[in-house]
């Protein structure tokens, strides 16, 4: 079957459940698209000049990755660039959301430039114009150069200089082309999980160096924020959060404690000090630990005034006592709901409440849905197909969810499901299957999920091209 095929005829007919009504509500210019990061697609670690990451470095430890697994095959996309340029054209993606590796462009973190590594991002942006499709470039989605962590990864200064530098010089590359840039993607991934839990890399836990490397990324997105907007004045530049509302199963006094201490640290920890310039009062001393060493102008230079900021939405948090137990506890289970393969409860009317709440509390000119999506276990059938009725459910109630952020008056004006294709899903090495578009890997085989045509109907539906 054919990839044509497989979109006009797939397992799932698409054409009945789209909600034209619904469709219509969303503007001409809205972006749809899909998004990936470079660590989790490339693969070619090794290809053309490119230094190792932290993730290159991390993976290689025993015991870290769920099935043993690394990034350095992934879906080989630096390879089948121009192959996967074209499925997206085939999907009908008006924007496609991707991450610069960094060791591609310094493999040694800072010092000379890597011509191919900038040649590689000149080529996917120029195959994407030429189909149509928008590129919405991330500068950081986690992989930081291994030589800039032997020299003290985030938790130095010149780290944050170091990214700055970075960002420039994809911007002369690229800035000619892109018009709408990323500094960061989940920063609080990256410091907390990567430094106090030590699941991602570079493996630290050590909760203290989470706040310095918290607030080193946010100082570099402020110094790259101040160097995409000299080097492409007329660029849109935002900075990707991952965010979850926090709910209570019940509404007693320390049960509401509790979820104000769980907002803090997962969500007003990056929103406060990017949009008010100052951390939450009580977010050091909730965590137990003393604040980083902030230096005059820092909270200036990271609260400087964005031009969208996007949001990543999964799930919501759920603080409560479970059944037969009085500890209050977070990420309670729901009887009757539904979980995807990350244990993570579909609700889709958090991602309404958070972008409700962001746009009344901050006040951003424009939000981006820059992730949603849900991970299952995906299966190809015998006759060529991969059915997914869940993930086409689950994307079609969060956009659901964001015409209705839209009605409330919420500047949505784009949104991208995670994932393209299916990828090396960090932590959970390939256990995990979140894109529109299933890749066998022995094989590199992409195959359209029935999502994925679901997904190719609607942006037909949506005004626009």
């Amino acid at each position: 079957m054919t990839l044509q095929d497989r979109l006009e005829h797939p397992a799932i007919d698409p054409l009945n459940a789209i909600d034209p009504t619904l469709a219509a509500s969303f503007p001409p210019d809205f972006l749809w698209g899909a998004a990936t990061s470079a660590y989790q697609i490339e693969g070619a670690t090794a290809a053309d000049g490119r230094g190792p990451s932290i993730w290159d470095h991390f993976t290689a430890q025993p015991g870290v990755i769920a099935d043993g697994t690394s990034g350095t095959v992934a879906t080989d996309h630096y390879h089948r660039m121009a192959e996967d340029v074209e499925l997206m054209a085939a999907l009908g993606l008006r924007a496609y959301r991707f991450s610069i590796a960094w060791p591609r462009i310094f493999p040694d973190g800072t010092g000379a430039v890597n011509p191919r590594g900038l040649d590689f991002y000149d080529r996917l942006v120029d195959a994407l114009l030429a189909r149509g499709i928008t590129p919405v470039a991330t500068l950081y989605h986690w992989d930081l150069p291994q030589a800039l962590q032997e020299r003290g990864g985030w938790l130095s200064r010149q780290t944050a200089q170091a990214f700055a530098a970075f960002a420039a010089t994809v911007a002369e590359r690229l800035g000619d082309r892109v018009a709408q840039w990323i500094t960061l993607n989940e920063p609080w991934v990256a410091a907390i999980m990567g430094h106090s839990w030590g699941v991602h890399a570079p493996g630290l836990r050590d909760p203290q160096a989470a706040a310095i490397a918290a607030h080193h990324l946010l100082l570099g997105h402020g110094l790259a924020v101040q160097r995409l907007r000299a080097i492409a004045p007329t660029a849109q530049v935002g900075i990707t959060v991952d965010l979850s509302p926090v709910y209570g199963t019940d509404d007693r006094p320390e049960t509401r404690q509790v979820m104000a201490r769980i907002d803090t640290f997962k969500n007003r920890a990056f929103l406060e000090p990017v949009f008010t310039g100052a951390y939450p009062a009580t977010l050091f001393t909730d965590q137990h630990i003393a604040p980083p060493p902030i230096q005059s102008g820092d909270m200036a230079l990271i609260a400087a005034p964005l031009d969208f900021l996007g949001i990543n939405y999964y799930s919501r948090t759920l603080v409560g006592s479970p059944a037969g137990t009085t500890a209050i506890q977070e990420n309670v289970r729901v009887p009757g709901a539904t979980y995807t393969a990350m244990d993570w409860e579909v609700f889709p009317e958090g991602l309404t409440a958070i972008l409700t709440r962001v746009h009344q509390e901050y006040h951003p000119p424009a939000i981006m849905i820059t992730e949603n999506g849900a991970a299952f276990p995906d299966h190809l059938d015998d006759d060529g197909q991969v059915r997914d009725p869940e993930r086409l459910e689950y994307v079609q109630r969060h956009i659901a969810a964001v015409a209705q952020a839209r009605q409330l008056g919420v500047p949505v004006t784009g949104y991208f499901a995670w994932s393209l294709m299916d990828n090396f899903e960090w932590g959970e090495g390939y256990t995990k299957r979140f894109g529109l578009v299933y890749v066998d890997y022995p094989t590199q085989r992409r195959i359209i999920k029935a999502s994925g045509a679901w997904y190719r109907a609607w942006l037909r539906a949506v005004p626009g091209r």
